[in-house]
């Protein structure tokens, strides 16, 4: 009688396993594991953003109400809201505490100096961006080395350089120190962001006869509008909040810009005890940041996002 080890064929062959059907090895174990994973990151991440947006919101939201409280509301009761909307504590501020001559100010400061900030600095990056020539790198790092530059040790070297230009006290004066600590971070930002746009365009452009300024100014400048309006926003927020250059500088008090006022008007309203009519001013003062971060939000991420993507 003969045996044999060989198995039996037919119907009894043992299948072999099929590549991802075993719940352990390359079954769906690990993507429940990775979807537990992320939803766990998601609600800390959620979490910490909803902590953080109480944070900054809640301070803002406490100063807006209470600038319609009064004097004595704001201390009896400072987390209730006001019983009547009493706008007279922002007339006050407004003409008493002279928000309007410092906010007027500021206008004109913060508005020249930002036209000059973008013109001269989208000049210079686009020139550092496009252009090869000896220096090219060492110009570049010189802004970039303006930026970490302590503009504190620069005050002293500074006031003497405008009182001799008679420069000092003057309003053009102040516009054009913001226009030279602003350049450093335009130009870091928009140089970047111009080597990111297409040389095809500009290139069409002197095939069709445009000069290096009309190219500039018509084909290359249009293009770069959302890094425009980022480093613009930036800007803006720098130079409407800045305190110590305008203290230094400009200490005219017919030409104070809103930082200066806003602390001369918390000395002095500290004294009379309107602390109403000083939580006024200080909305006064944060309303047109608030309201220009908000009308280019979309602008101003679109910007920042533009040179992930080439």
């Amino acid at each position: 009688m003969k045996t044999t080890d060989t198995p039996p064929t037919g119907d009894a062959t043992i299948p072999a396993p099929r590549e991802g059907r075993d719940p352990v090895i390359g079954g769906t174990a690990a993507p429940v594991e990775e979807k537990r994973e992320g939803t766990v990151l998601n609600v800390f991440s959620h979490g910490v953003l909803i902590i953080w947006a109480i944070m900054v919101v809640m301070p803002l939201l406490w100063a807006v109400m209470t600038s319609f409280k009064t004097d004595r509301a704001i201390f009896t009761s400072p987390w209730s809201l006001p019983d009547a909307l009493h706008f007279e504590n922002w007339s006050r501020a407004w003409t008493q505490a002279h928000m309007s001559e410092y906010f007027l100010n500021t206008i004109v400061v913060v508005g020249g100096s930002l036209v000059g900030t973008l013109l001269f600095g989208s000049m210079a990056a686009y020139v550092l961006a496009r252009f090869e020539f000896p220096g090219n790198r060492f110009l570049y790092f010189l802004f970039i080395g303006g930026m970490s530059f302590p503009i504190i040790l620069a005050l002293v070297p500074l006031f003497y350089v405008m009182q001799n230009m008679a420069l000092l006290n003057t309003l053009h004066g102040l516009i054009l120190v913001y226009i030279a600590y602003s350049l450093p971070f335009t130009v870091f930002f928009l140089t970047a962001f111009f080597r990111t746009l297409p040389t095809s365009v500009a290139e069409a452009a002197f095939i069709d006869g445009a000069s290096h300024t009309r190219t500039f100014f018509q084909v290359m400048l249009p293009m770069a509008k959302p890094g425009l309006i980022s480093v613009g926003i930036f800007n803006f927020l720098g130079q409407w909040n800045q305190y110590l250059l305008p203290t230094v500088l400009n200490t005219n008090p017919e030409n104070k810009v809103l930082s200066q006022g806003l602390v001369q008007l918390a000395v002095s309203q500290g004294y009379k005890g309107d602390w109403s009519g000083l939580f006024a001013g200080l909305v006064m003062a944060m309303l047109p940041v608030l309201a220009a971060y908000i009308v280019f939000q979309r602008q101003v991420v679109a910007g920042l996002t533009a040179g992930a993507v080439k």
